[in-house]
């Protein structure tokens, strides 16, 4: 199983926001793409007094990744729909990649993510 890990950097006093909308709007289409979110939410610790947020997302493969996030990403419902609300309110993010047992990534799973 593959695991990424993105954290979000955000804008001052817009993380409530960028959280409510991720979840509200954005999570429910990434399901409808088939990409499997296994938490998200605000950090209980920012750094350098920034605001910040993480996204953890679940994949059979590499390959797998790079279709289902080229879908979503490219698609006229993610383009049109929240990607300004959301994109508008990051400073910066990163992303890691890693390989995981499936065990692992089922007990970050929070249920509701």
């Amino acid at each position: 199983m593959i695991l990424e890990i993105r954290t979000y950097r955000l804008k001052p006093g817009t993380r409530e926001d960028f959280v409510r909308i991720m979840a509200e709007r954005a999570l429910p289409m990434l399901a409808e793409y088939g990409i499997d979110v296994v938490d998200h939410g605000p950090s209980l610790f920012d750094e350098d007094g920034a605001e910040e947020a993480y996204l953890m997302r679940a994949f059979a493969s590499l390959a797998e990744r790079d279709r289902l996030e080229d879908a979503f990403y490219s698609s006229r419902e993610w383009r049109e729909g929240p990607r300004e609300e959301i994109v508008s309110r990051i400073d910066s993010y990163h992303t890691i990649v890693i390989e995981t047992p499936n065990a692992a990534v089922a007990a970050l799973r929070r249920d509701g993510a």
